[in-house]
């Protein structure tokens, strides 16, 4: 069956980093641009950061670019955010999945992670 299991959320003060990690089973990995999102409390889930299949192409929305990398593992069937620089508007759970199409051309997402909880200090 299909599984993507977020790790690595926390409480960190403002300014400090977080890694997160998204391990993925039951789909073919490599072929997926995947994502992460997050919702913050009171508000919409939003796009954070997608790569695609080969790690060549990403998309960050402008909330967190020059702060967040996305990276991906294929041989580990993992995708990474790492997360410096938090923010206490950071603050939201994260949530992995798949995502159909491409970075710039991006579809739905078919699966999806628990969601693992940040929590940036003030």
């Amino acid at each position: 069956q299909v599984q993507l299991v977020e790790s690595g959320g926390g409480l960190v003060q403002i300014g400090g980093s977080l890694r997160l990690s998204c391990a993925a089973s039951g789909i073919t990995f490599s072929s997926y641009t995947m994502g992460w999102f997050r919702q913050a409390p009171g508000k919409e889930r939003e796009s954070v950061a997608r790569i695609n299949w080969s790690g060549s192409s990403t998309f960050y929305a402008d909330s967190v670019k020059g702060r967040f990398t996305i990276s991906r593992d294929n041989a580990k069937n993992t995708v990474y955010l790492q997360m410096n620089s938090l923010k206490p508007e950071d603050t939201a759970v994260y949530y992995c999945a798949s995502v159909r199409g491409t970075t710039t051309i991006p579809g739905a997402s078919d699966y999806w992670g628990q969601g693992t909880q940040v929590t940036v200090s003030s």
